[in-house]
């Protein structure tokens, strides 16, 4: 079995209470040698770490969501830079973002997006980018970072636009990360955006316990199904399962700085 990453995974959510161990035996036989935990809010960053220290296999990030942005402050702040000091495997600020599609409070998750780019940036972190029906204000705000701040390395998670949006995220040097949906009949932009993602930035997940790929669709989703993930997107780039497996690999360890060896 080829060697994967599953770059977005949530496993500390209640749907995989006390079953973790069960997770890893299922990704490890699927070929999975590397996981990246997301963060919702600072504050199950405690859980998280407890996972970290019990899978040798899981890394992890710590952000607040944007879907979370009302409750940003100095004391989210604080939490982030505490996480980040003193946690272990800590490779990425995040998820964090832009959501115009659930919520409207526009201005405080810019304001928490802009200071979470600056605490990845400050300690030399990657940013995970949850962005959904904001593709151009994100454009916009990274541009705008860029200009004034510097660059800062990073993914667009679990990719979901058009492939001009995509090129947007490309030029600014972003990662791109798809996740169970390329695996949906009716996901035509992914079909399209998949080839076109220069091999060298290209990543894959779960999101786990949302997006199951088909054919699982409409349960549960896991790490170990990554790998359906991974086949399509070999499909639609004409490659074979190994070379993506083995490339997407190679991405993730570079992008986090995976403290194993994973390619």
């Amino acid at each position: 079995m080829p060697p994967l990453v599953d770059t977005h995974v949530h496993i500390n959510f209640q749907d995989f209470a006390g079953q973790q161990g069960e997770l890893q035996r299922r990704w490890q036989s699927a070929g999975v040698v590397g996981l990246v935990h997301s963060c919702v809010t600072p504050g199950e960053f405690s859980e998280i770490q407890a996972l970290v220290r019990e899978l040798p296999e899981l890394s992890c990030a710590v952000g607040l969501h944007p879907l979370e942005a009302q409750h940003w402050g100095r004391e989210a702040w604080r939490t982030i830079e505490a996480g980040i000091a003193q946690g272990e495997r800590v490779v990425a600020v995040g998820e964090t973002g832009l959501d115009y599609y659930k919520a409207a409070n526009c201005a405080e998750q810019e304001t928490a997006f802009w200071e979470q780019l600056l605490l990845a940036q400050t300690h030399n972190l990657a940013v995970i980018i949850h962005c959904r029906e904001a593709a151009l204000p994100m454009r916009e705000l990274l541009e705008k970072f860029w200009a004034k701040q510097g660059a800062v390395r990073g993914v667009m998670h679990c990719w979901g636009g058009t492939p001009e949006e995509m090129q947007w995220f490309l030029d600014l040097g972003f990662y791109i990360s798809f996740s169970g949906i390329i695996t949906f009949k009716n996901a035509h932009q992914l079909h399209e955006c998949a080839p076109l993602v220069p091999a060298e930035r290209l990543l894959v997940e779960t999101d786990c316990p949302f997006l199951a790929p088909v054919p699982h669709r409409g349960q549960r989703n896991e790490p170990a199904y990554v790998l359906p993930v991974a086949a399509k997107v070999a499909a639609l780039r004409g490659e074979s399962l190994a070379q993506v497996a083995h490339q997407t690999t190679e991405n993730a360890q570079s992008l986090f700085r995976l403290p194993v060896a994973v390619a």
